[in-house]
């Protein structure tokens, strides 16, 4: 500080190999020329660390927004911080993770943003709990700082549901139909997963198998639920008949389908369809194989014609 009460010095930060100084600031220059008189004690050191990152942050992110690099720069400008922090004193983060067996340890924290060297102290809680919530396979997260280096994520993570398929494609959805991974065909009928077919049937899924739970021995022999234009849903059966099921009172009509197989063994007869959408009758057509077997006993049963005499 010179007579006139006026702070003197030069602030310089080199963080490449070609240097980058930021610009004069009387702020930073006072809060430097104070911590080098404290002796440059760990919270002054860290005050000092802090502003100047800031000021490089919003610096090289201004620049970066103008270039279409900002995703890029702030996560250079995060390991930099981290560096900066571990300098001034600040201890990285022991991190512990609960919960999470599917992901595994890398993914959450890949996820989360941070990294085993990651300070504590600038690790945003609220901001990394954000970040797991936005993954298909986390239902939900708790981030909690214990100071002076704890930092302890519990993760739960969704539980597989169903399968979904969509064209071609195979997918495992959670009960909310949040799609959660992609399955290969090979893998469907090994997961042991209920399969529905169609567009909006991963959103629908959840209530349709649960009134098809109060019916196992229909749900038994369902190999798939098929919803028809996003409005009512037929059951594809293992034995490849198709049940066609009404838009509304569904329950009402597998509990027909479910007396009718008491009776008449419905389900596990020569049959491709049961249409079950009118609600005083069942119509049954028979597969190919039955129709053919049964013309030739109907007409191994008509009686014959007398020939006429010639």
């Amino acid at each position: 500080m010179d007579r006139g009460g006026r702070i003197s010095g030069t602030l310089n930060l080199r963080l490449t190999p070609e240097g980058f100084a930021p610009p004069r600031n009387r702020f930073a220059l006072f809060v430097h020329h104070i911590a080098a008189r404290a002796g440059r004690s760990r919270l002054l050191r860290g005050i000092e660390i802090i502003f100047v990152t800031v000021l490089l942050a919003a610096t090289a992110l201004y620049g970066a927004i103008r270039g279409g690099h900002a995703d890029a720069v702030l996560e250079s400008l995060h390991d930099i911080a981290d560096i900066l922090a571990q300098h001034a004193g600040f201890q990285s983060a022991n991190v512990s993770i609960e919960g999470a067996p599917r992901l595994g340890r890398a993914d959450v924290l890949r996820i989360a943003g941070i990294t085993e060297s990651s300070t504590l102290f600038l690790i945003d809680a609220d901001a990394t709990r954000t970040r797991l919530l936005h993954n298909a396979w986390i239902a939900e997260a708790t981030v909690g700082k214990l100071y002076p280096d704890r930092l302890e994520i519990t993760i739960v993570e969704k539980k597989p549901f169903a399968v979904w398929q969509s064209r071609r494609n195979f997918f495992v959805i959670a009960k909310d139909g949040t799609v959660i991974d992609q399955l290969v065909r090979e893998r469907v009928r090994d997961s042991g997963m209920p399969i529905v077919v169609g567009e909006g049937a991963e959103r629908r899924a959840q209530d349709f198998l649960a009134i098809l739970d109060r019916f196992p021995v229909v749900r038994g022999e369902t190999a798939a639920a098929v919803l028809i234009a996003e409005r009512r849903w037929n059951l594809r059966l293992k034995n490849g008949t198709d049940v066609r099921l009404p838009e509304e009172d569904v329950d009402v009509a597998l509990m027909r389908l479910v007396a009718l197989d008491r009776d008449k063994h419905i389900l596990s007869r020569d049959v491709s369809m049961i249409d079950m959408r009118l609600p005083d009758r069942a119509l049954v057509r028979l597969s190919d194989e039955a129709a053919q077997a049964r013309d030739a006993t109907m007409k191994a049963r008509a009686p014959k014609r007398r020939g006429t005499d010639t």
